[in-house]
């Protein structure tokens, strides 16, 4: 008796578990077949596209794309930057040897009265 009626229930527990796996739509009703048709339209509709992401393939490359503008925004930068320090150099206290790295050229005192120059640290 014991073993029947363990049959049974294992019977039906197989049978629900069989049940719950089918992923059929429910049977059409008395609206016909226009309703079973709808009703595959409508889950199908209803499903949010899922949105995939950018290939990395297209973001690496718009990362360099962006790193190369930058560095030529850069490169226009230091290039204004190197006109303005060579203008800068033509001036007589950068090009002139007689200035020693003064502003002004150094005054010429007599042997007597030279002094020692903390600037370009030479007698004069």
């Amino acid at each position: 008796m014991k073993k029947s009626i363990l049959s049974i229930i294992a019977f039906i527990f197989l049978v629900s578990l069989a049940q719950a796996q089918s992923d059929k739509p429910p049977p059409p009703t008395s609206k016909g077949d226009d309703y079973y048709n709808n009703y595959k339209y409508e889950n199908k509709k209803s499903h949010k596209k899922i949105q995939r992401k950018k290939s990395r393939k297209s973001s690496i490359s718009v990362y360099y794309d962006k790193k190369i503008e930058e560095f030529h925004a850069r490169m226009k930068e230091n290039s204004k930057r190197y006109k303005k320090m060579n203008k800068e150099m033509k001036k007589p206290q950068y090009s002139d040897p007689t200035y020693f790295g003064h502003k002004n050229p150094p005054k010429k005192n007599p042997p007597g009265k030279k002094k020692f120059c903390k600037e370009c640290e030479i007698v004069h």
